[in-house]
């Protein structure tokens, strides 16, 4: 068999030239038949010299390969496209995807990756010819009835902007059978790809035609019954229906659901058909055909496998799904400090809202982005692994990909927050030890030192509140009033004026009512902490508390939850801002698991603190001049 014909195109000629002389393309079974610097000079040779596989980059000047893709996939739709560039982006890729590019990998090319891919597009290539071979007369029937014209001309019916003349005129030339209706109904069918085929090819042949078997059987159940054609978009397969007084879209919607289930039953295979909203001209199924495909975009939420109706999805007055600040400072709070019952609680209200929300995919996906986004952030904050806790690395795109099933969202997310909890309390945990370990060693090494004082020893004291009110700390069985602890603390301010001041507050004990929590507000005012450990009261089995009456509701819980963190955080960061510039002596713990130049250690005032530095000074007192505040932590540059 001859090789088969490869042009390169890329607007550097030392890559071009690299390319070919690192490969082997005679092994791989290809020859290359000619280069190219842009797309515009790219597909005037593809005219010329016809190849079968155009590898290209996709910035470049004149004509960039995106857009050249395009107009290959318009002009050339056989010849398969590779491209190679050294932008790692998700918009790029997924653009990609849509211009039936079959490969997408990144500079600089590797020439074992090329090598593989080039004989794995030979293959397809060759049982694509076999194919030809083997089915030569069903292919044949398939052409005539869906000429390439035909195809054509009703892509751009769908699209809308038609003349009525010219459409009539089209409809009889391609013996089309769908004029004169009532109405007309656009239906999208959406092929879910099989798992065990490699996802580029089988993307790449899905878009080319659906499986004969399932569109015979479309056409099986609607011949006789209803006046319609089958045929591809650049998106999905498309039905365009013709509603007849004689028949209904009720009973076309019942009829789509039969192919569903028959399909899966019998074929094993998942078929999905959005229907759109109906229109009472053929010049303006623009509408129809936007909503149709807009309908499949909810599968993620209704699941695949069935008829998803526009109309039932999108009722008047959309509903909005929103990961607001409510909810992230909720989950925040849970995976920082648990129990288990607790996350998988914050968890499960989280997941609740999104599964009772119907909403299109591109809501849902924003949704959960939002969500990955504040737990990847946790997670660096803590200095967690991102791998070790997502299971990839830190790649939105990836991560995604865990979730694109509903059902898979709650298992993946509970995951995710337990083994941060546990990271957390393992790293918290750790820091306690260090510490309790360097103060216990330098009060043995130092207690006849005659200036020995606190003060000498630390300028940080965490001094637990749980609650501004006297009857609530009553009610914990604690043993002080809010006005004892408020002079204490200034007795404290007085002896050392620039002590670290550190406390734990828990909002919504039962019986705490409004002014109970104004109390500890003013608490928190007058105190002015440098940090705060802040947990939403919740009940646990087997205390007091539990069987208490005057349970607080959760909603009021919550909104005192954020109430509270309105006036803590921003008094934590003016007392932060308040030590830009100073000079601080930085015990450095650590480096940072994500850079290994960043060192992460406590100030004498326990304040965390970050700054470069060599992994030569961990376990060293450093001096460090403060640079920038980032609220809960302070980033430092070595003095």
């Amino acid at each position: 068999m001859n090789p088969y014909k490869i042009m390169l195109v890329d607007d550097e000629e030392e890559v071009r030239t690299s390319i070919i002389r690192k490969i082997d393309w005679q092994d791989a079974g290809f020859e290359v038949i000619g280069d190219a610097e842009n797309g515009k000079e790219a597909l005037e040779k593809i005219e010329q010299n016809e190849p079968d596989v155009v590898l290209t980059d996709i910035r470049m000047p004149y004509m960039d390969g995106l857009e050249m893709a395009e107009n290959i996939r318009q002009r050339y739709p056989s010849i398969k496209i590779v491209i190679f560039s050294g932008f790692d982006e998700f918009e790029y890729a997924k653009k990609a995807i849509k211009l039936n590019v079959i490969e997408y990998i990144l500079k600089p090319v590797n020439v074992e990756e090329l090598t593989a891919i080039l004989k794995k597009i030979k293959k397809n290539l060759d049982e694509e010819i076999e194919q030809k071979r083997n089915v030569t007369l069903l292919r044949e029937s398939y052409i005539k009835s869906l000429p390439a014209l035909r195809e054509h001309f009703l892509n751009d019916l769908i699209q809308g902007g038609m003349e009525e003349t010219q459409i009539e005129e089209k409809l009889n030339e391609y013996a089309i059978d769908v004029a004169g209706a009532v109405k007309w109904v656009i239906a999208a069918i959406h092929l879910e790809p099989d798992e065990k085929v490699d996802k580029a090819v089988s993307l790449h042949q899905q878009r080319e035609l659906i499986p004969i078997s399932v569109r015979n059987l479309i056409e099986e159940k609607l011949e006789g019954q209803y006046r319609f054609i089958v045929f591809h978009s650049s998106f999905e397969t498309i039905l365009l229906v013709a509603i007849d007084k004689d028949n209904t879209q009720t009973g076309l919607i019942a009829l789509l659901g039969d192919i569903c289930k028959e399909t899966k039953k019998i074929l094993e295979v998942s078929v999905t058909i959005g229907v759109g909203e109906s229109c009472s001209s053929l010049t303006d199924l623009s509408r129809p055909c936007h909503t149709a495909l807009n309908a499949l975009g909810y599968r993620a939420i209704t699941g695949s496998g069935g008829v998803i109706c526009i109309g039932d999805m999108e009722p008047s007055g959309h509903e909005k799904l929103r990961f607001d600040s409510r909810m992230e400072s909720e989950l925040i709070a849970a995976v920082k400090f648990g129990p288990e019952e607790k996350i998988r609680s914050v968890i499960d209200g989280i997941v609740s809202r999104m599964e009772d929300a119907r909403v299109h995919y591109r809501q849902y996906q924003a949704y959960v982005l939002a969500i990955i986004n504040v737990l990847t952030q946790l997670s660096q904050q803590y200095d967690l692994r991102i791998s070790e806790m997502f299971g990839v690395e830190n790649d939105y795109f990836e991560i995604l990909g865990r979730v694109q099933k509903m059902e898979n969202v709650r298992p993946y997310l509970t995951e995710v927050a337990l083994k941060m909890n546990a990271g957390m309390e393992e790293e918290r945990s750790n820091t306690t030890k260090n510490v309790i370990r360097e103060a216990k060693q330098y009060i043995q090494d130092n207690f006849q030192d005659p200036d020995l004082s606190v003060e000498k020893i630390c300028r940080h004291l965490h001094l637990p509140l749980q609650s501004g009110s006297s009857e609530i700390l009553k009610k914990m069985n604690r043993h002080y009033t809010k006005e004892q602890y408020l002079e204490l603390a200034e007795r404290i301010r007085k002896a050392v004026p620039d002590i670290s001041l550190t406390t734990d507050i828990i909002v919504g004990f039962p019986g705490e009512t409004e002014e109970d929590f104004e109390e500890t507000l003013e608490v928190v005012r007058k105190v002015r902490y440098d940090s705060a450990f802040t947990f939403i009261y919740s009940k646990r089995t087997g205390t007091p508390a539990a069987t208490m009456e005057n349970q607080v509701p959760e909603d009021v819980i919550k909104d005192r939850f954020d109430r509270m963190l309105n006036i803590l955080n921003p008094i934590v960061h003016e007392v932060h801002e308040e030590q830009l510039g100073k000079g601080m002596t930085v015990f450095a713990e650590e480096a940072s698991k994500q850079d290994k130049t960043v060192l992460t250690g406590r100030a004498d005032n326990n304040m965390l603190v970050h700054f470069k530095g060599t992994e030569d000074l961990i376990g060293q007192m450093v001096p460090v001049k403060i640079t920038e505040n980032k609220t809960f932590y302070l980033i430092g540059e070595r003095m």
